[in-house]
């Protein structure tokens, strides 16, 4: 039998398709697996394959259509299993998706077709699975663990992989919801070696990935986010057909990216992320469609536009992260803050913090004590870093030890204990330190000079200040080295500057241009040129006007 535009036997399209699937050549096998599907239909097996591809690469209308068929040939041959089995995939997909009432009817069908004919098989396994998210969803991790460990049980009997890995990530993300968050990273390592190792399904494989990083950001486990990010770059580079699971592992990476102080890379990644997940929408303009993740992306795109000082463009992002249904807080609350307006601020983040779930609550604690005692209003500052502490206590994840110990430092100093403050702040900044997460590390470098200066030590300080100004010029973070200018213009009128640029700065402000100043000073202008970016940073200034205002203003004219 001979078919196709080359006129390539059927047989040998779908050898090509199954060869192409096994080699995670996804394209390929679309391509291979419906040539042979328009010559002489396929199997449920192949028909499945061919569902699976489509998915993989970004076809999920016609995923659902395939699954569909595939389900009406199963009930049509009195195959009940398989037909239950192209249910569920089908209804968890839509479930995957947010279309919870086409997932439930589909999900439904497949309970039915299992209670009537009575079947014991893995698929009941699976079927469990929505139902544990939905109680996880509900707020009862108790319920969702005893039915993961009914999951769990049914893969042990069956010898199901797939079936295993759903039933540990369901345990741990269970786990992890109750605070047990040791027991829950034991369980995401585990499920991740299977990963790792090709043990999965390429469906179930990108899904684990996805939920386990996702769940040790929510811990605050920055070094397994970090390892299991770099670990799903790797899975979908190796796979560039891919489509699902790429957008959501640049959301990640522009995560792991922005902790580690590569901004630019960061702001790739989301950016990325928002164009692969946001699709435009006919709908009216207060929805959107495409995928969930999107709002995630949106707010990294947020939160780099706050942390460079490009307060509009965050707030346009902010907003859009809103739209998605993804949480603006806490990063919209530190931008009103910045912008001063500390009670906006404040009532915003006290709203958040009343309907935060766990995982949410250490972020929004530590920004609201930063509002909070910006305001000087101490006694709740000190409420919420008690808080904070206490969740840190229940865990072993360096990440929260570091946010509870800045939190609980600033408090400290604002309660006029600069000795106490000064122990606890060491302790916190060795924390980001060693994690390596440069803009955290540097912020406590501002508390500590602050907290040494309350001590009458003025070069601690201002050598804190300058670790902490590299820092922040190396990040571009304009906000936090206005700052720094601020504080050390309290100290010292010349804002920190050398003798050299106090020199070139009172040139300016006599209105000289580069070249002559250069001249004046037998310097070259590409040196005089790096002397006022260096003056315009540390004092706070973007123009040669702004910085004759100083210069006048501080008396070095």
């Amino acid at each position: 039998m001979t078919g196709g535009a080359r006129g390539v036997p059927t047989s040998r399209a779908l050898e090509r398709g199954r060869a192409s699937f096994g080699r995670r050549r996804w394209q390929e096998a679309y391509a291979e697996l419906s040539r042979a599907d328009d010559e002489a239909g396929l199997g449920t097996a192949d028909l499945e394959r061919l569902a699976v591809v489509a998915y993989l690469t970004g076809r999920d209308g016609e995923c659902d259509a395939l699954r569909e068929r595939g389900h009406r040939e199963c009930l049509g041959r009195g195959e009940e299993v398989a037909a239950a089995r192209y249910a569920f995939w089908l209804g968890f997909g839509l479930l995957l998706r947010g279309e919870e009432i086409r997932a439930g009817g589909w999900l439904g069908r497949a309970h039915r077709l299992l209670d009537e004919g009575r079947h014991d098989c893995p698929e009941r396994g699976y079927l469990l699975v929505p139902v544990a998210i939905a109680q996880l969803g509900a707020g009862d991790p108790a319920a969702a663990l005893a039915t993961y460990e009914q999951v769990g049980a049914i893969a042990e009997r069956f010898a199901d992989p797939d079936l295993m890995a759903f039933g540990r990530l369901g345990r741990g993300e269970a786990l992890a919801a109750a605070g047990r968050s040791t027991d829950a990273a034991a369980l995401f390592d585990e499920v991740m070696v299977a990963a790792t190792a090709g043990e999965l399904s390429p469906t179930v494989a990108g899904i684990a990935y996805c939920a386990v990083i996702q769940a040790c950001q929510e811990i605050s486990d920055l070094r397994r986010a970090r390892t299991w990010t770099s670990a799903l770059t790797r899975w979908c580079a190796a796979q560039p057909d891919l489509v699902p699971f790429r957008g959501q592992c640049l959301v990640h990476r522009a995560e792991i990216l922005l902790l580690q102080g590569a901004w630019p890379e960061a702001a790739e990644a989301a950016g990325e992320a928002c164009e692969r997940l946001a699709t435009p929408s006919d709908r009216p303009e207060t929805e959107a469609s495409g995928h969930p993740a999107a709002g995630a992306a949106f707010y990294q795109v947020a939160e780099l536009h706050r942390l460079h000082g490009r307060v509009a463009e965050a707030e346009a992002a902010y907003r859009e992260c809103s739209r998605w249904g993804h949480q603006p807080q806490p990063g919209l609350g530190l931008l009103r803050l910045a912008q001063g307006r500390g009670e906006v601020a404040a009532a915003a983040l006290r709203r958040a913090l009343a309907e935060a779930t766990a995982p949410d609550r250490p972020a929004l604690l530590a920004a609201h004590v930063e509002v909070l005692l910006t305001a000087g209003d101490t006694p709740p500052a000190r409420a919420a870093a008690d808080e904070l502490a206490v969740l840190a206590a229940r865990s072993d994840v360096a990440l929260l030890q570091g946010m509870a110990a800045q939190a609980a430092g600033a408090v400290l100093r604002a309660e006029g204990r600069p000795v106490d403050a000064l122990a606890t702040l060491r302790a916190a900044w060795r924390e980001w330190h060693q994690l390596d997460v440069p803009h955290h590390a540097a912020r406590v470098r501002v508390l500590l000079a602050m907290t040494c200066r309350d001590l009458g030590d003025d070069d601690a300080a201002e050598m804190e200040l300058d670790a902490a100004r590299r820092v922040f010029a190396a990040l571009g973070a304009a906000p936090d080295l206005a700052r720094v200018a601020v504080l050390t213009r309290a100290a010292d009128p010349a804002g920190g500057l050398t003798e050299r640029e106090v020199q070139v700065l009172r040139l300016v402000a006599t209105g000289r241009t580069n070249r002559v100043i250069a001249a004046d000073l037998v310097l070259s202008e590409k040196t005089v040129a790096r002397h006022l970016a260096n003056i315009f940073a540390k004092v706070g200034v973007s123009s040669r006007a702004a910085a004759t205002a100083y210069a006048y203003e501080h008396g070095l004219v």
